[in-house]
């Protein structure tokens, strides 16, 4: 998990669409942190059970993207939410197998 060096601190935060979506079985979820913050990145089912803790921990300002393999999962719909401070986003994504 790295933060790519080429680009401005970003102003707002981002969640991003995963891609590929539908993705079998890894895909890449991109967001951007405007402020230094504790960023926690899980993934849930559709019943709201969480499958996955993909961060938790301090990250700085900063554009980052994450590898998601769900290879244990079953196909169907899952959310991926971000949490840092007060700011919260979800967005679906799609597993096809």
């Amino acid at each position: 998990l790295d933060a790519e060096d080429n680009a401005l601190p970003p102003s707002v935060f981002r969640l991003e669409q995963n891609y590929p979506n539908p993705f079998n079985p890894t895909t890449t979820i991109s967001f951007s942190l405007p402020k230094s913050g504790n960023v926690k990145l899980t993934v849930f089912n559709l019943l709201g059970q969480e499958v996955a803790t993909l961060l938790n921990e301090h990250k700085i300002v900063g554009n980052y993207e994450v590898k998601f393999n769900a290879e244990g999962l079953s196909s169907g719909v899952y959310i991926y939410r971000i949490e840092s401070g007060s700011f919260i986003e979800s967005r679906r994504m799609m597993l096809v197998k």
